[in-house]
């Protein structure tokens, strides 16, 4: 089944980063890059989608990884293996603690280099310069669900069971069942 690079339809995708979690919002932003949503996805063929983030500056960080992670990355000279902390990161380019998460869980080849990493879009603040593809009316893709945010509900809402069903739910503070 092969599919032209002429027939490719390119979707903008429009994401609020912020008060969310950096692990968890670059697994959402990674599939969209590289196209897995899609039905004609193909391992080896760009037919990713574009990806514009917006409020990077306002990501966070579980646990103490604001001063125990480090970036590192060498400069080509000896003894030029540069660190820098996440929060020293985020004072100096705060849309590349970001991009590092998502390109990190892209394979490295030629199709990241030249076609999936130009799709990236990441801007601080909330203005972007591609008003033309995202007019001010599109909302941004909905959030992760975090047991942080309290929105976090296992996909059953606020009930496990219709109400009047025959499944029961155990209530901790009277330590009864009772019928939901």
């Amino acid at each position: 089944m092969s599919f032209p690079g002429r027939a490719v339809q390119r979707a903008w995708h429009l994401v609020d980063a912020s008060s969310q979690t950096v692990g968890r919002l670059a697994t959402q932003i990674a599939p969209l890059l590289k196209g897995k949503h899609k039905p004609t996805y193909r391992p080896n063929g760009d037919c990713g989608d574009v990806v514009v983030v917006i409020n990077a500056e306002k990501v966070h960080f579980t646990g103490n990884k604001w001063h125990g992670k480090l970036y590192r990355w060498h400069t080509g000279y000896p003894g030029g293996l540069k660190e820098r902390r996440a929060i020293d990161m985020l004072e100096k380019r705060p849309d590349q603690i970001l991009r590092k998460a998502v390109l990190g869980m892209l394979r490295r080849t030629n199709l990241r280099h030249k076609y999936i990493e130009p799709r990236l879009k990441i801007y601080t603040g909330p203005d972007h310069p591609h008003t033309a593809q995202l007019p001010p009316t599109v909302q941004p893709l909905p959030r992760h669900p975090t047991k942080r945010n309290k929105d976090f509900h296992y996909g059953l809402g606020n009930h496990y069971a219709a109400p009047g069903s025959y499944q029961q739910k155990y209530n901790a503070t009277s330590g009864k069942k009772e019928v939901v």
